[in-house]
């Protein structure tokens, strides 16, 4: 059940010395290599599937700075502005369009919450709005549901996950980068401690640094390291629909519902507020570190026991990096998507808004979000093992901050002044140490 991803016209041979790898092909791990290539510098981007084929293409779709962490409003202003100019960067179409975003509160608590981070916002001058109820009507086309107000952005926008990933990809080959698909890479090698290579299914690549932009694969990898990278995997939901006229053209999202029209011409709609949660083996490693999320965010979660327990508890946490990898095991992520979750989300929108009484579903889909303990990404050297730098954990925020994220982890990785602070994503502002037991020195 996944989306229909496009493909990239790069097919690179395989290379043996550069000077960065990244490891993973979805919107962070491409747009770094975009970055460092557009700098001069040698790239290897090895994917060990097809380029967006997990989370970076089965999002949302949404480029906002409204709403998000105040940590993460200054990479959300850089990333808004790259994805502005993403199609002139890159020559290709990514979808982006800067349509606005509308989100619509049903009560004086979701008011206030809004409220307050608004007052946050504007010591950023982020362009945003507090509606009554009658402008946000008046914006809803229609709609039948008395909502108490909402929070408005005109300047945020959508792009389409099937199509920027590959297109930033194809134009950072463009620029010099290397990209490999169907390339696991198994773990490092060091030299004094220090990054000196990958290992990777098809041979060792030399390199002085190394980018982990694995999303939900993040955790396994870094604890073949003997790193333990606090990150769970949450479900998201998403189907495509057509048959609507006359919907917003706004990203609209209320308390249970979300929509955003894409660039086939119909909608993407999912739950808002509800992931489903598998309990699985490392629920319980993690419990400690995740008791306050799973406090605060109840009521977002539906926790569920099934097959996933059995999947992860059989699969290796650790393995010699001359033998087969996890990461060749299963190529892609595809996840079956909450069928209840999606039926829930139509049913509230056609009640809602009249305009889509007529969709018909075209497709749906899951897809896997690498989530840590406060929500937000870890971006960031690894300071145990020099040259080795994060670029995970965006928990479900990675695709609208991910050319931001990208550019950051290039200025980091070049010695480069950055252009946002990185000090709020640091890893070690929750990180155990690290005991490093596996990477093979050479």
């Amino acid at each position: 059940m996944a989306p229909n991803v496009a493909s990239i016209s790069t097919n690179h041979r395989f290379v043996e010395k550069t000077t960065v790898v990244i490891i993973g092909g979805g919107i962070i791990g491409t747009t770094t290599a975009l970055f460092l290539a557009k700098e001069g510098i040698p790239v290897v981007l090895c994917e060990k599937g097809v380029i967006a084929g997990e989370q970076s293409s089965r999002n949302w779709g949404w480029t906002r700075v409204m709403g998000r962490d105040p940590r993460e409003l200054p990479l959300g202003q850089l990333s808004l502005s790259l994805w502005r100019q993403m199609n002139e960067i890159t020559g290709r179409e990514t979808g982006f369009r800067q349509c606005g975003i509308l989100y619509a509160c049903d009560n004086e608590r979701e008011m206030a919450h809004f409220t307050d981070w608004k007052d946050t916002a504007d010591t950023y001058q982020i362009s945003t709005t507090i509606l009554n109820g009658s402008q946000v009507a008046d914006k809803m086309n229609g709609t039948q549901r008395l909502f108490r107000g909402g929070l408005y952005s005109p300047t945020d926008g959508r792009a389409e996950p099937t199509l920027a990933a590959p297109a930033i990809a194809d134009a950072a080959a463009e620029a010099g980068a290397t990209i490999l698909t169907r390339c696991a890479v198994r773990g490092i090698e060091t030299r004094g401690g220090r990054v000196c290579g990958v290992v990777t299914e098809k041979g060792t690549i030399s390199c002085e640094t190394v980018v982990l932009a694995g999303g939900a694969w993040s955790r396994l990898f870094s604890g073949n390291m003997g790193v333990d990278l606090p990150s769970l995997k949450v479900l998201g939901s998403v189907a495509r629909v057509t048959g609507v006229e006359g919907a917003p053209d706004e990203n609209v999202g209320g308390s249970d519902f979300a929509f955003r029209r894409n660039i086939q011409g119909g909608y993407n709609i999912s739950r808002r507020n509800a992931s489903v949660a598998d309990i699985v083996p490392d629920s319980f490693r993690q419990l400690g570190r995740f008791a306050g999320s799973y406090r605060t965010g109840w009521r977002e979660l539906r926790l569920r026991l099934g097959h996933r327990f059995v999947e992860e508890m059989r699969m290796p946490r650790s393995w010699r990096l001359d033998e087969v990898s996890p990461f060749e095991a299963i190529r892609t992520l595809d996840p079956e998507p909450s069928h209840r979750l999606l039926d829930e989300a139509k049913k509230t929108i056609a009640r809602d808004f009249p305009a889509f009484r007529t969709m018909q579903e075209v497709e749906r889909w899951g897809g896997l979000i690498d989530v840590t303990p406060d929500a937000v990404p870890v971006i960031s050297p690894l300071d145990s093992v020099p040259g080795f730098f994060f670029a995970t954990g965006f928990s479900g925020h990675g695709f609208g901050i991910g050319p931001g994220a990208g550019k950051l982890v290039a200025e980091m990785v070049s010695g480069k002044v950055t252009s946002v602070d990185p000090a709020p994503f640091r890893f070690d502002r929750f990180a155990r140490k690290p005991t490093s037991r596996t990477a093979r020195p050479s």
